[in-house]
């Protein structure tokens, strides 16, 4: 039989944080695979739990080397438990690369949840948790940074990123440019620890504070762009968007329908700007504009059947 792999949540800040299955796992896995060993040596002392497997360190710059290592430990029977220095595994931190082979393999992939720096500082923030997405950390290049954060500029959800100390006071400049120096957002520091600090406010004066040095542990939460009003179109713009629809193979009455979702405006007014259009274009003719007007009237008629 094939063995079991375990990711494990460890606690973010506060040991007493650790769930009781993570000591059991500590003391009964076969291989533990721990982001720095020496992290893992400090956790277990301080929870009085001694392991009784291999214990291999697994990240970043050995990852790809080790998982073949920790597949073969699998598919012999092992039970391996993997962690990392803080929260769940995968989350910005090593494991993917191990539970995509797994998995491939057919291995079973189970977890013991636990504290998690992303959930806890979205909690905490003070802005919506409806609906939120997980950016992780932002590029040091101050040029990919500002592509990145221009992609999520329009984001509606709340989105919550990962932050080095010695970075966040750039990384909250660039966010104020990018989404504007009035969005609300939440820098959350040290997370369950002695000098847990959240400092609320927006973009533009969190920067500020910022700018004379952040210790510890950051993750930002930042509000979602606000909903966009009604978009503000000429009739003439609005008849030109439905041809260029049409011209792509829609129908006309599906053309207006889905422009006017797609604008936020009422069918009607998109409608009329069409019918508008035809009778300008009908009184430019050279019949004449009485002609044109029937011109128009006639293509208002077609038009009002369609809809």
């Amino acid at each position: 039989m094939t063995g079991v792999l375990v990711l494990a949540g460890t606690p973010i800040g506060d040991v007493s944080d650790a769930p009781p299955r993570l000591l059991t796992e500590l003391s009964t896995a076969d291989v533990i695979a721990a982001e720095d060993t020496r992290r893992l040596r400090r956790l277990t002392q301080a929870l009085g739990v001694t392991p009784a497997g291999r214990v291999l360190s697994y990240f970043e710059g050995n990852e790809v080397g080790r998982t073949p290592e920790l597949v073969e430990a699998l598919l012999g029977g092992a039970r391996v438990l993997l962690v990392t220095d803080a929260g769940m595994p995968s989350v910005s931190d090593p494991g993917y690369r191990l539970v995509d082979a797994a998995v491939a393999a057919g291995i079973k992939v189970t977890a013991v949840p636990g504290p998690s720096a992303v959930l806890t500082a979205l909690a905490l923030s003070g802005l919506p948790v409806d609906r939120f997405t997980f950016e992780g950390f932002l590029p040091r290049k101050a040029g990919d940074r500002a592509r990145q954060l221009a992609e999520v500029a329009a984001e509606p959800r709340t989105m919550v990123f990962f932050e080095a100390p010695h970075r966040i006071a750039e990384a909250l400049d660039a966010m104020a440019v990018a989404f504007g120096a009035d969005r609300p957002a939440a820098v959350c520091r040290e997370l369950t620890k002695t000098y847990e600090e959240i400092k609320r406010g927006p973009l533009g004066e969190l920067a500020v504070w910022a700018a004379d040095g952040v210790r510890g542990e950051i993750t930002v939460v930042v509000a979602g762009a606000p909903p966009a009003g009604p978009v503000t179109l000429t009739p003439q713009e609005l008849a030109r968007r439905v041809a260029v629809r049409e011209e792509a193979g829609e129908h006309r009455k599906e053309a207006i329908a889905a422009l006017a979702i797609e604008l936020g405006l009422p069918k009607r007014e998109v409608f009329d700007a069409v019918v508008a259009a035809k009778t300008e274009a009908g009184a430019g003719g050279k019949a004449g504009p009485k002609a044109g007007a029937k011109a128009g009237t006639k293509a208002g008629t077609e038009e009002r059947r369609e809809s």
